[in-house]
């Protein structure tokens, strides 16, 4: 294995540590955010478990693709590198990146969603109010001539 592959290998591995971590603090803040009662809240630390598990196997992902799955002594060393830059560097500039994410895509996408569940559910409203109302002169009647036959009777 030539040198230039050892070095991008490396690189690699400090970069899976990046995103690791980014991954994880993720995780972190929305189970920090959400409430104690909601399904977050609730199974945060399944959860957290689960961002392990799949940064796990994303990083042997890369390192299978960089290196044939070679594992070398240096390549924990290289991820905890990682992590320990995102804390000391790229810990504000993926924040920022996040929150700009969240504003700009993801919060007019769950209005979107929002405003077609309400859109459905005055529809449905609607509908049945109308129902109630065609039906409401067919049960006076029915009440007037049957009502007595279901009525409980009197001790």
């Amino acid at each position: 294995m030539s040198l230039s592959v050892q070095f991008f290998s490396l690189l690699a591995m400090i970069g899976t540590g990046i995103l690791a971590a980014a991954l994880i603090d993720m995780i972190n803040t929305g189970i920090i955010h959400a409430e104690k009662r909601s399904f977050i809240g609730k199974y945060g630390i399944v959860l957290e478990v689960l961002g392990w598990i799949i940064a796990g196997i994303w990083t042997f992902t890369i390192l299978y693709t960089v290196r044939d799955g070679a594992w070398r002594i240096y390549d924990p060393f290289a991820q905890l590198s990682g992590l320990l830059l995102y804390i000391a560097f790229f810990y504000r500039p993926f924040r920022f990146v996040g929150r700009v994410l969240l504003l700009l895509f993801v919060k007019p996408v769950l209005l979107v969603i929002r405003m077609i569940f309400l859109l459905f559910k005055n529809i449905i409203t609607g509908l049945l109010a109308l129902f109630e109302m065609l039906l409401r002169p067919f049960v006076l009647i029915f009440r007037k001539l049957f009502g007595k036959h279901f009525k409980k009777p009197e001790k």
